[in-house]
């Protein structure tokens, strides 16, 4: 199902105008409903004033106890997997400040534990040398370039907290994108390889000429099992109901299967860097 973005802005407010009116069309008070759903009055007065993010189940639980018919529930369903998907354009991004993307990003990293990326067409942030960094951030306005840079740089210490686990899988193309000049590319192809010998990082490679029966490709970030965003041109999409995220999760462990790790990557890794520097 194709999503645009004005609907994710508008789907929880429609959801919960659509669960307050089958409420009261049933003839139940928030107390009522809340006891046949076991949950809360406070939740239910806060799904229905969109104060609160209800999850699918939530809804579901709803329904039931709304006893909805199937055709109105599936479409209360529709609703609320959009309102469980956000979109971040990235115009809006640049006028608020790359800044603040930098700031979320930070949080997502300190409250996280487990992290999973699928790089299709660059090198992230988080591994990149300082002159990566800064040609990544080209395109972006003069006056908030430094402050995104030091920010990005700053991020990277995560990598260092031992209690953290990240899992890196690079297309051969991402690795050998010419965003920097050849010798410049072959530094940061050399720090792609030094992590492969970092105990808390895995990092792999898939050459090209590996064959995915999955379809198209694009660049993902798993966070924990509860959370996934998805990188487009334009902006990035948020993902927060368990299916799509257990979907990504299990399209990166197929990802895994096909990826070079250990020796094997850092033998391509130099290969590609010494490439580089000819």
């Amino acid at each position: 199902m194709a999503i645009e973005p004005d609907e994710l802005d508008r789907s929880g407010r429609e959801l919960a105008a659509m669960l307050k009116h089958l409420r009261k069309q049933a003839g139940l008070s928030g107390v009522r409903l809340a006891a046949r759903c076991n949950m809360s009055q406070s939740k239910i007065s806060r799904i229905e004033s969109n104060k609160g993010r209800p999850s699918l189940l939530d809804v579901e639980q709803i329904l039931r106890g709304l006893d909805a018919p199937p055709a109105v529930s599936a479409e209360a369903m529709a609703i609320a997997r959009i309102a469980q998907t956000e979109w971040q354009d990235g115009r809006t991004l640049r006028r608020k400040g790359l800044d603040k993307k930098q700031l979320q990003l930070a949080g997502l990293e300190a409250s996280s534990k487990r992290f999973r990326y699928f790089l299709l067409s660059m090198v992230t942030g988080l591994l990149a040398t300082p002159e990566y960094v800064r040609a990544s951030l080209a395109q972006a306005p003069p006056e908030q370039q430094a402050k995104a840079v030091a920010m990005k740089l700053e991020r990277q210490k995560v990598l260092f907290d031992r209690s953290k686990k990240f899992t890196f899988i690079l297309t051969e193309q991402a690795v050998r994108y010419p965003l920097v000049p050849p010798h410049e590319l072959a530094m940061q192809i050399d720090r792609l390889a030094s992590f492969t010998r970092q105990s808390n990082i895995q990092l792999g490679v898939i050459p090209m000429g590996v064959h995915f029966t999955s379809g198209s490709l694009n660049t993902f970030t798993i966070y924990d099992d509860t959370l996934a965003t998805a990188e487009l041109d334009l902006g990035a999409i948020v993902f927060r109901d368990n299916r799509d995220v257990q979907d990504l999760i299990i399209r990166f462990t197929s990802y895994e299967e096909h990826a070079i790790f250990g020796d094997g990557a850092r033998e391509r890794l130099q290969a590609w860097a010494e490439d580089c520097r000819r």
